[in-house]
């Protein structure tokens, strides 16, 4: 299963590196790479054309899983990679000096690839920092913590509700699996002692509840608490808003695939570093929060489907003892990161809508916390109706990028219908419409649409007590 997981989270979050354009190719266009490590063993890659346009593009990757190799990034994608520096960027990135939840070696080392361009190149006309996931919200931390660092930012499927959020988020969606469905397995939600094994007891729970109905129901349950969507394969269509089963048996893939894996493994690598648990889930209603969940409805009817009572399993969630963080671990993700809303600079995000790993609603935590500081004109949203973690094409990539740079060209945010949109991404041809599946090129057509999310059921943000 971990090795599944691993294969999983890579393909998706680092599905370019197969699209089938090397970068090493650019040697041949002029470009010059420079690559080292730093005193933390975090190694750097920079790679600047022999036109270069003055800008410097900070790349952030995403969540490792630890265990695998962890070679320096200065993009997602070779294809995009090779656009940029064609046109005259630079890119620049680094491994962090750890895998796994590593905020807080990711931006001192961030910060050091800048530090070394400024060596080894120049100074910069322009820096923008841009990632994905995990890197999303390392490109958002750094926004905050150095702002006077950057021009402008892209955030792309990022963890922008912050760490505090993200995880207490995940804790609901597990606390209701094992209330309503692990009762007396000794499954661990926190301070996990053993998570190869505890992940194990886990599936084994999930997998026998998906062959009944009322397991499915408490499955939708357990994905309602953390807004997973039920649209899970980035090539299918959207199931229907009424099509329940079709919605249930993909979030089940999602908990089984990705989901479960983080909570029930991975968070034990979160609490190594923060020295305990940071995530609490006293003092939540569960009631108003299914009742605010996107996946409402679906819970509703496949309850009544399974003659089971929702009401008694929500009074089960309710009776049942709750969880307490510990302040010390708390302060830590709190640190690494939580957000204050304060954006100086231009910032864009893109997320796709059917995100089961970094849901969707992480925009609309961030974009409420950037509106209370009045720094919502800086901020804009770009939304792809498509399934899947990261899964943007090369030309919605580099259409984002576009936008981004109009408004640093012009300080004014470009127009951003999505059929304007689309229509620049499918000018950029069939090479950039593409999509890694099971390590081959597909193409697919651009799919930016007007989307408005729901809120995030579990904010936690600078501005919270």
């Amino acid at each position: 299963m971990r090795k599944m997981f691993r294969q999983t989270i890579f393909l998706v979050v680092f599905s370019a590196v197969l699209l089938g354009l090397s970068l090493d190719d650019a040697q041949a266009s002029g470009v010059k790479t420079y690559r080292g490590k730093f005193s933390d063993g975090a190694k750097y890659l920079i790679q600047v054309p022999s036109k270069w346009n003055g800008t410097l593009v900070l790349y952030s990757h995403g969540y490792v899983v630890p265990g695998s190799s962890n070679p320096a990034e200065d993009v997602g994608d070779p294809i995009t990679g090779g656009y940029l520096l064609a046109n005259g960027y630079a890119l620049g990135g680094s491994s962090y000096a750890t895998t796994g939840w590593a905020f807080q070696q990711a931006v001192p080392d961030q910060i050091k690839v800048l530090d070394t361009f400024k060596t080894l190149v120049g100074t910069p006309s322009r820096t923008i920092a841009w990632g994905h996931s995990l890197g999303g919200m390392v490109t958002a931390g750094l926004v905050q913590l150095y702002p006077e660092r950057f021009d402008a930012a892209l955030p792309m499927c990022g963890v922008v509700a912050g760490s505090v959020g993200t995880w207490n988020q995940a804790l609901d969606s597990a606390f209701a699996f094992d209330v309503l469905l692990g009762s007396g397995s000794g499954l661990q939600l926190v301070n996990i002692k053993d998570p190869v094994k505890n992940v194990t007891i886990a599936e084994e729970i999930l997998s026998a509840a998906q062959e009944k109905a009322q397991g499915k129901a408490r499955i939708a349950l357990t994905a309602a608490l953390d807004d997973t969507p039920g649209w899970y394969d980035p090539l299918s269509p959207e199931p229907s808003p009424t099509d329940y089963a079709a919605q249930e048996k993909n979030q089940y893939l999602w908990l089984a695939n990705i989901d479960f894996p983080f909570a029930f493994d991975l968070r034990a690598e979160l609490e190594g570093r923060a020295g305990g648990n940071g995530s609490w889930n006293n003092g939540i209603d569960y009631r108003t929060q299914l009742k605010n969940s996107v996946d409402y409805a679906e819970v509703q009817a496949l309850y009544q489907k399974a003659g089971l009572s929702l009401d008694t399993d929500l009074q089960a969630l309710s009776d049942a003892a709750r969880i307490k963080a510990k302040q010390s671990a708390l302060n830590y993700l709190e640190q690494n990161i939580i957000f204050n809303g304060k954006i100086p600079i231009p910032v864009l995000t893109l997320h796709t809508k059917g995100d089961g790993l970094v849901v969707v609603e992480d925009e609309t935590a961030y974009k409420d916390v950037v509106d209370r500081e009045n720094d919502g004109a800086l901020l804009r949203d770009l939304f792809v109706h498509r399934a899947g973690h990261c899964e943007f094409t090369p030309a919605e990539t580099v259409v984002a990028f576009g936008a981004l740079i109009s408004r640093l060209d012009t300080g004014k945010w470009p127009a951003l219908a999505a059929n304007k949109l689309n229509q620049a991404a499918k000018g950029l041809g069939s090479k950039f419409n593409v999509l890694s599946v099971d390590g081959k090129n597909v193409h697919v057509a651009p799919a930016y649409f007007k989307f408005q999310p729901a809120i995030f059921l579990r904010p936690f943000d600078a501005g919270k007590d």
